[in-house]
């Protein structure tokens, strides 16, 4: 298979070689002709959020994404402001109302600012759709053709745990910025001076949040309707501390670019925080994105610049002698991951990177990671513990704990 046939329209335009999505997101070889659910890759996160001009500037000015798309009341959307951002091939789109009556305006009321819809580009909606149908799936809306001068977008949308839907995207037949309704757009913000050209290249993994009792049932809808195979299943004490606990499980498509992380709240003596995000987002939803990067440290070290603030770590993790004997040799000596709280764990297969936001927006809910892979495919199991303990530390500030 070459590197024309595996790499995305999206990933293309990034710049990005198969070699560099290799690591960035464990991406293996696959066959699609053999899925009755084929999924080529992420095509978007549709936020709703607030105030969704706020939101964009933050997202330019913050994380390093680009401006490339819009559609509002000047473009004769009546109904929502709509901004699409891109950072090396992962694509947001944020969306906040112009009309109180929208129904964005009630999807934020309960929710808060988060993920609506995690949209995937797939070489043929129809037939997607058609196996979705017949395994159960509610079908949002059928497919149809969105047209305009730049050639013509398939779409169609399914249900998944909570508000939360797919919508389904063939865009082989479009060359326009985002979708047809959207114009080009660019921003007047201007990076500071040195500035890296992006911060993060792609989109690793979306973890959902559902009920307690119903991980298992998104687990099989992942494998009935979608064709996903399981990757790992975390229980027990490797994802409790003294006082919560949780379960998990990672669905993914063949070739390892979507990752689903599916959670749910396990018996505890106190409040987890998937109990906590289930309270405040107001049922089940998108917790966190997981934010592929080819320089943590540097990525990091530019955030905290711009003022993203980052769960602590405490100094003793980094002197537990067994997680010095566990990991290794890293590219970063750990003196400079301990002087930026970044998580390190290692599996068979390599090793990993990674670090945790605090919550984006006014309620605990959606949050950002940041990863760095080298070879590991895992998630980073050895840090649940001590990243569960961290989330603990700030519930229990916020009075939720």
């Amino acid at each position: 298979m070459s590197i024309e046939q595996t790499l995305t329209d999206d990933e293309k335009l990034a710049e990005l070689s198969l070699e560099q999505l290799q690591q960035l997101v464990g991406l293996v070889e696959h066959d699609p002709s053999r899925d009755p659910f084929p999924v080529s890759g992420w095509d978007a996160l549709v936020w709703v959020v607030g105030n969704a001009t706020q939101a964009a500037h933050f997202f330019q000015s913050a994380y390093g994404m680009q401006l490339v798309a819009y559609s509002g009341p000047e473009t004769g959307n009546r109904d929502h402001h709509a901004y699409v951002l891109t950072s090396g091939a992962a694509r947001f789109v944020v969306t906040g109302a112009y009309d109180p009556a929208s129904p964005l305006a009630d999807h934020h009321r309960r929710h808060g600012d988060g993920i609506a819809d995690i949209a995937l580009s797939v070489p043929d909606v129809d037939v997607c759709i058609a196996h979705a149908r017949a395994a159960g799936a509610t079908v949002l809306t059928e497919p149809h053709d969105l047209t305009d001068e730049h050639g013509t977008v398939r779409l169609a949308a399914i249900a998944t745990y909570g508000d939360t839907r797919h919508t389904l995207v063939d865009r082989s037949r479009y060359s326009g910025p985002y979708l047809p309704g959207f114009v080009a757009r660019t921003s007047s913000f201007v990076p500071r001076p040195g500035a890296p050209k992006r911060l993060f290249q792609a989109i690793d993994h979306v973890v959902g949040n559902v009920e307690l009792g119903a991980m298992d049932r998104w687990v099989a809808f992942y494998h009935r309707v979608m064709g996903f195979t399981d990757m790992a299943e975390f229980v027990g004490e490797d994802i409790a501390t003294d006082y919560s606990a949780l379960m998990s499980k990672v669905v993914s498509n063949g070739n390892h670019r979507v990752k689903f992380p599916l959670n749910e709240p396990a018996v505890g003596k106190k409040k987890s925080q998937i109990d906590e995000y289930l309270e405040y987002y107001g049922g089940p939803g998108a917790q966190h994105v997981a934010l592929a990067t080819n320089d943590i440290i540097g990525t990091v070290d530019a955030l905290r610049a711009e003022g993203v603030v980052f769960l602590a770590t405490p100094d003793s993790y980094y002197s537990d002698p067994a997680l010095r004997a566990r990991i290794g040799e890293v590219r970063v000596p750990i003196e400079e991951l301990q002087q930026r709280g970044i998580l390190v764990d290692r599996d068979e297969d390599g090793y990993l990177l990674q670090i945790f936001t605090k919550p984006l927006g006014d309620r605990p809910t959606v949050f950002f990671e940041l990863i760095e892979r080298h070879g590991s495919l895992g998630f980073g199991i050895g840090n649940f513990k001590a990243l569960f303990q961290a989330i603990e530390r700030e519930q229990e500030l916020r009075g939720n704990f």
